[in-house]
């Protein structure tokens, strides 16, 4: 294959090739159910949609899974707060993380395994590290990683031991035997809800009632669901250290193997300079987002900038996305795209797409290459570059809607008045009168309707204000 991918594991950007020929396998850190998806999540989602559109263009298959965490601190006092069980919450709030990025496009994984049904994997992994030694049940019944006795600990973030200790803030508590030690069950509180515990019994284990810690829930998904090692694992950046580096620790400390051959990380999103999440509080939900904004721009606007570089949130760069996106289905209203059963990736503008998307799904490149095509098919009318228009665009999940409903969308008045309207002018313009004629033009692009004559009449679309 001519794919490559930057490797965070190795600090390169290297050469693709899945396991199993034709059968790419990848697991996605997903989400913590607990609230609505703000738009750092939607980016973290969409830029593995694309690595996995594009896997599937290029011929392959795709095994996609991206879990969901539904039992953690923040569920369980969300959980209390609200006064309903946590299996409600998580389950109202998978709906709608599932309602919102649908309309964004995101395509569903293949699996979507939640923590709760994989305790019994997860506590025979942690029984496995305690019989190797790896792990230690604490004078206050938590379970815990004895850091330090793996000794490739580090390797993905960069990170060593000595840098750790150095950055060490805090004395041991809690019962561990170095503040580097991390949880992988944690023992009940008496104050917690029943439905926040697990008998470890119950499942032939001896580390008392308690309940998974966030790092081991993905080590026993990803590897039962995908086998020891799979091809990529992929996650935000903020979670290359500690989570993946204590999964690889957990994995591979458990079983000998490298757990993922590729670890992809994106950037996150940006408001202010400073990161998109829900504890600095200058997060934007989707929801509140789609309120304003459709959501192909919304789209666009993730996909366009390179999935490793940080995003800026603004309402000007989603008005500047909005605008873009207007130009590409311009181009596509002006003739009718023709069918393209498949893409001919020797013709030249689609070889440029491919060799953009194959050196680590370069988006900014090809949607270049998308704006060139419509560019030649603004030239030329041709039905064929419409078409490949069309078709390179549907490998980042854009271009696919109706030109005229997109472009007119958002228009403060009906069809049927602008039409009227338009038929006006035309009829001012007939009889000389373009005094009246410019007052109409005017009069609609106060409103956000620009009109468009060609030789084949006039058109419509809809303007921001």
């Amino acid at each position: 294959m001519s794919l490559r991918i930057y490797n965070t594991l190795t600090r390169a950007t290297e050469p693709f090739s899945p396991i199993e020929s034709g059968h790419v396998r990848m697991y996605v850190c997903g989400m913590t159910i607990y609230d609505l998806c703000h738009i750092g999540h939607a980016r973290m989602m969409m830029a593995f949609d694309v690595v996995q559109r594009w896997f599937k263009a290029s011929g392959l298959r795709v095994t996609y899974v991206r879990n969901i965490t539904d039992i953690d601190d923040k569920i369980i006092k969300r959980a209390v707060e609200r006064n309903i069980t946590i299996r409600a919450l998580t389950d109202e709030m998978i709906a709608a993380m599932h309602h919102d990025i649908g309309l964004l496009g995101i395509e569903p994984p293949s699996l979507e395994p939640r923590a709760t049904e994989y305790v019994p994997q997860m506590l025979h992994l942690i029984s496995t590290l305690a019989d190797k030694g790896l792990a230690y049940q604490a004078s206050n019944g938590d379970v815990n990683y004895a850091v330090r006795k793996f000794p490739g600990y580090g390797k993905l973030s960069g990170k060593s031991l000595d840098e750790l200790r150095a950055g060490e803030r805090v004395a041991v508590q809690d019962g561990k035997d170095d503040p580097l030690d991390f949880v992988l069950w944690k023992s009940a509180k008496p104050s917690e809800p029943q439905d926040a515990k697990w008998n470890s019994a119950d499942y032939g284990r001896d580390f008392g009632v308690g309940r998974p810690g966030w790092h081991i829930e993905c080590s026993a998904m990803s590897c039962q669901t995908l086998g020891d090692t799979f091809d990529l694992h992929g996650g935000g950046a903020d979670l290359q250290f500690p989570h993946h580096e204590n999964e690889i620790a957990q994995s591979e400390g458990a079983n000998g193997k490298p757990l993922a051959n590729f670890w992809v990380h994106n950037g996150f999103v940006r408001v202010d300079n400073e990161k998109m999440s829900k504890s600095l509080g200058n997060f934007f939900t989707i929801r509140d987002v789609l309120t304003q904004y459709d959501a192909e721009t919304v789209r666009f606007f993730l996909v366009r900038t390179h999935y490793r570089s940080a995003l800026n949130y603004s309402d000007v760069h989603l008005n500047d996305a909005r605008t873009a996106l207007k130009r590409l289905y311009t181009a596509l209203a002006l003739v009718t795209p023709a069918p393209v059963a498949a893409i001919d990736w020797s013709q030249p503008l689609a070889a440029r797409f491919k060799e953009a998307m194959d050196e680590d799904f370069g988006t900014p490149e090809a949607i270049a290459v998308l704006f060139d095509l419509a560019s030649e098919v603004n030239r030329t009318a041709s039905p064929e570059m419409a078409g490949l228009l069309r078709a390179l665009g549907g490998c980042l999940g854009l271009l696919q809607n109706n030109p005229s409903e997109f472009l007119q969308a958002g228009a403060g008045l009906d069809e049927a008045a602008i039409a009227a309207l338009i038929d006006e002018r035309s009829a001012a313009k007939a009889a000389r009168n373009f005094a009246r004629a410019d007052a109409i033009r005017k009069d609609l692009l106060s409103q956000g309707i620009a009109l468009k004559d060609s030789a084949t009449g006039t058109t419509w679309e809809a303007v921001q204000q």
